[in-house]
């Protein structure tokens, strides 16, 4: 092999190495936006979001790797009724004063073609630590054009039972104990 050989392999080398290290993204909390379904006495279903949320990724891609933080601001629920975000916000239901921060800490897994299809970790909520997994259904990165580094997104699903939360406001009433977690999230790359 002669030296201009050496020199291009050597390069191609350094270009699979470079692009297979994990990268590191914060949470864009401009376009991050847990929201959730919850049941309504089996009548109707109630809906909301959290307008805070912040967190970090570190994702290789290559690899298939990778593990999320996520930091929800309880103050921030938002039913679009301020009688009953003031109503979830107290000690009926999140008790945001005592419990300020929901945080899901978990691993990128399932890996098809560089994207996660599932984050498998804890959701610490309310006092309460349970294993939780999100279902990631859809996944994208791009070159963002004004930050001019890589954007990801996701739009991101689960299901959790909040009674194991010890959030079991509405049972004597009838109201399903279960959740729907809808979560849009986006992510960019760090300098």
């Amino acid at each position: 092999m002669n030296a201009l050989h050496r020199l291009a392999a050597l390069a191609l080398f350094a270009t699979v190495a470079a692009r297979a290290a994990p990268v590191a993204y914060d949470i864009d909390p401009t376009h991050t936006y847990p929201s959730f379904e919850a049941d309504h006495m089996g009548i109707s279903t109630w809906r909301g979001k959290f307008d805070r949320t912040s967190g970090s990724v570190t994702m290789d891609r290559e690899a298939g790797t990778g593990s999320v933080t996520i930091v929800v601001d309880m103050k921030s629920a938002d039913f679009g009724l301020e009688a009953l975000n003031r109503t979830a916000r107290g000690k009926e239901l999140f008790e945001a004063d005592k419990y300020p921060k929901a945080t899901f800490r978990g691993t990128l897994e399932g890996f098809a073609d560089g994207a996660p299809t599932r984050a498998v970790g804890t959701l610490e909520m309310h006092g309460h630590a349970n294993p939780v997994t999100l279902d990631i259904r859809k996944f994208k990165c791009i070159q963002h054009p004004m930050f001019k580094r890589e954007d990801c997104g996701a739009d991101v699903y689960a299901t959790i039972d909040r009674e194991q939360f010890g959030m079991d406001a509405g049972k004597a009433y009838g109201f399903s104990m279960s959740v729907d977690l809808r979560i849009q999230v986006e992510a960019v790359a760090r300098k």
